[in-house]
């Protein structure tokens, strides 16, 4: 492909998409059809790939076409935004930063990562919500939020274009009320053996890992909980319904907020905290101190 892209053959194809036919695209831009076929080989021709098939009288957007226009959504909405600021148009957000965390991520963790973007201007505003992976991933998706926090990756099984940035990990620790760890018997983690657990359920990446290493180990508790929200799971925790594990870099606060005793650490399985942003490169201030602060700092 050649260094010099024509923006306004892309521009063509984009409107070609976006109205899903040439006939429209053509009323749309007030030229004829014949002008825009003519556009769009010469893009094709350029690119080296085809970017629509054609099947009967409909287009269909090939892989090759589905990626440029990807591409271009972003380029044109970029362009709307820079002319809407040139007009004196204010920009939409500057002051405000979103967030969703995946609800079985210790809240403290969220507040550990999340502070430095706080620390950027008196003028930053955080909207922080919270909910299962999957809702939180569809709305970083549809540009709801500007970053998503969790510990499962995005992977080929979304078709969402973002991209990971992992910000550290940390081994496990497991607790247990004072009166539930009084009635374990046997060393760690061999006590896990036919004792309530409570755990995350099978969404989070950390429950996966674990439910792995218990076929591996031979070792069977009685799951007596699983939960979507770390803070009911150790509610529940301190209640004496289970034990249940929580990130190591937090165990002490775990231990001083809600009086529970730690029965053994798990070094076997990490559990990983990625933020998902619909950058590749961080260029958001905001994500850019998160991710260098979680590296150096929290995860160090």
């Amino acid at each position: 492909m050649a260094d010099n892209f024509n923006y306004k053959h892309l521009h063509y194809f984009w409107v070609v998409a976006t109205e899903g036919s040439i006939a429209r695209a053509a009323d749309k831009l007030f030229i004829t059809p014949q002008t825009i076929s003519g556009q769009l080989s010469m893009l094709e021709e350029r690119i080296g790939q085809p970017l629509f098939d054609r099947v009967g009288r409909r287009l269909r957007l090939t892989e090759t076409g589905r990626l440029v226009l990807r591409y271009a959504d972003e380029i044109f909405e970029l362009g709307k935004e820079l002319n809407d600021v040139l007009r004196g148009a204010p920009l939409v957000g500057t002051s405000e930063f979103i967030i969703s965390a995946a609800s079985a991520l210790p809240k403290t963790i969220v507040y550990k990562i999340l502070e430095p973007a706080l620390n950027l201007s008196k003028d930053l505003s955080i909207l922080c919500k919270e909910g299962p992976v999957e809702t939180i991933l569809g709305e970083l998706a549809v540009h709801e939020v500007d970053m998503v926090l969790t510990d499962t990756p995005l992977s080929s099984a979304y078709s969402i274009k973002a991209y990971n940035h992992y910000l550290g990990q940390s081994s496990l620790t497991f607790f247990a009320s004072p009166d539930l760890a009084k009635q374990l018997s046997g060393t760690f983690p061999a006590c896990l053996n036919d004792q309530p657990i409570l755990l995350p359920t099978k969404q989070y990446a950390v429950r996966q890992l674990f439910d792995k290493w218990c076929q591996d180990s031979n070792i069977f508790p009685i799951v007596r909980g699983q939960y979507d929200d770390s803070a009911l799971m150790k509610s529940f925790g301190r209640a004496g319904f289970g034990i249940f594990f929580m990130p190591s870099i937090i165990e002490q606060e775990v231990v001083e907020s809600f009086g529970v005793e730690i029965i053994g650490s798990l070094s076997e399985i990490t559990q990983k905290f990625y933020a998902i942003s619909a950058e590749r490169k961080v260029t958001h201030p905001a994500v850019a101190a998160i991710c260098s602060t979680a590296r150096d700092i929290i995860f160090n």
